[in-house]
């Protein structure tokens, strides 16, 4: 039997969602006055190390780990599975792979229970778990909620150099494409892929990596993200926002991005849509119209395609950074001056036909 028969017969793990994120700050004490008093997580647990932060509707233990290190970087994109067994599944998936892997009974972080962590073989730290401590779901505290309320963990975005590998990994692992980014030579630029009922649980970007490009927490409304920027401008801290507000193309919905002190980068996102259906159609958006991006047509600053935060291994090292080989989105989209509109004339009628082009 072929080695790629034996894959064939390795079952992927039912991954229900993406559940939180494991980031490492230069200063903890820092990055808690921008995770907890300025965005409004709500600390589960801490120490002299480590803050682990929920937000409103979440019930299980958290949605992301701040950990002291020294220097900023992603140590786990990790994703809950449907049952234990899912664990097994998906430990068995990546080995036959090649990848490796890492075990822990008692999880990597606290209020998990056995997990594991793999390096993808798109250079990710991903981690898979089940079993989860539960805590109280604040949706009905209101007199815990503050304007711009973050209510749940929506997606993760990485930045990868083949971004047509990484589709067909990530297709392989059981999740569907939702919307996707190219140009008439059929070159694809970004893609967004999902497991839960919305447009996506991670998206690929092509650049250099691999690297995180943001992290995104849902809100209710457009208030809330216009909230948010009213209290970082009360605070003048306004410098944080990278990018926004506004509403993008690509998944419809409402948008700020913020930088932490670290510069990883945050998106506050609200109102895309429901994508639950089989046969939900893929939308296609052509690389030259710049709605894509911002449907107001707003320049996209030249940050927000070129930086992204460093990955690390299972040893905590960071892995190199590779160049994208094929055409990038930056060069079609900023030009000398920061920015140049490139929407082609037939930009529209592209548009009305862009499903499953």
């Amino acid at each position: 039997m072929t080695i790629e028969n034996v894959i064939a017969t390795v079952p992927a793990p039912d991954i229900l969602r993406c559940a939180y994120m494991e980031i490492q700050v230069t200063d903890l004490r820092t990055a808690r006055e921008f995770y907890v008093d300025i965005l409004g997580l709500t600390v589960t647990a801490e120490d002299d190390q480590h803050i682990y932060l929920r937000s409103i509707e979440e019930f299980i233990h958290h949605n992301l780990v701040l950990r002291q290190g020294p220097i900023a970087a992603v140590a786990a994109f990790s994703f809950r599975v449907r049952s234990p067994e899912d664990v097994d599944r998906a430990e068995a998936w990546f080995r036959a792979r090649g990848c490796r892997t890492e075990r822990r009974k008692n999880g990597f972080t606290r209020g998990t229970g056995d997990s594991v962590r793999v390096e993808d073989p798109l250079g990710f730290p991903y981690e898979f778990f089940h079993d989860v401590q539960h805590v109280e779901r604040l949706t009905w505290r209101y007199d815990l909620h503050t304007p711009g309320a973050l209510v749940r963990l929506d997606h993760f975005n990485q930045i990868t150099p083949d971004v047509p590998q990484a589709v067909a990994y990530i297709q392989s692992l059981g999740f569907q494409v939702t919307e996707q980014i190219r140009d008439q030579q059929g070159v694809i630029y970004a893609a967004w892929m999902r497991r839960k009922q919305t447009v996506h649980d991670t998206a690929m970007t092509g650049g250099a990596g691999p690297r995180m490009h943001h992290i995104a927490f849902s809100t209710h409304e457009k208030h809330n993200i216009l909230a948010i920027c009213d209290k970082l401008g009360a605070l003048r801290k306004s410098d944080l926002i990278e990018r926004g507000p506004g509403r993008h193309g690509v998944s419809n919905a409402f948008y700020l991005y913020l930088r932490d002190p670290d510069g990883h980068r945050i998106e506050i996102y609200t109102q895309d849509y429901y994508t639950g259906d089989p046969d939900n159609p893929v939308m296609s958006w052509d690389v030259h119209d710049n709605q894509r991006r911002d449907w107001w047509g707003n320049p996209v600053v030249a940050s927000w395609y070129t930086e992204g935060s460093l990955v690390l291994d299972l040893d905590g090292n960071p892995q190199p950074v590779t160049e994208r080989s094929e055409p990038s989105e930056m060069a079609v989209t900023i030009g000398a001056d920061g920015f140049s509109y490139t929407r082609k004339d037939d930009v529209l009628e592209g548009f009305r036909l862009g499903n499953n082009l």
